[in-house]
């Protein structure tokens, strides 16, 4: 099973918030649970990116790229990278998948690979 991450679309005016909003930041008029979600698309443009070291022990590497991605939708996501060299500017694919475990606990989020 293919997982998603998921936008938010506003009933009334159509706007698509990621991530989750209480209150819609267009028409400022939407109350609570009256959004739509939908599959965000995975292809997009890598923004910038930073390498992360030291990092906390749950973690079992000594690094990490993260990376704001600029989907093809315009929605801007933070993900962490599998890239060897990643360039600005370059394109770049999303999945859903382990980002970090503990002993019971599998956390899941975007990672992005060059497309």
């Amino acid at each position: 099973m293919e997982r998603e991450i998921y936008g938010y679309r506003c009933r009334k005016c159509g706007q698509l918030h990621y991530p989750y909003r209480m209150v819609c930041r267009k028409c400022g008029e939407n109350a609570h649970n009256e959004f739509d979600a939908e599959p965000l698309p995975r292809e997009g443009t890598l923004l910038t990116y930073t390498e992360l070291s030291s990092l906390p022990t749950v973690y079992e590497v000594q690094t990490l790229l993260l990376g704001i991605v600029e989907l093809s939708n315009g929605i801007r996501i933070t993900g962490q990278l599998r890239v060897a060299k990643p360039k600005i500017g370059m394109k770049v694919r999303g999945e859903v998948g382990v980002v970090r475990s503990e002993t019971y606990d599998d956390y899941h989020g975007m990672i992005f690979r060059e497309a």
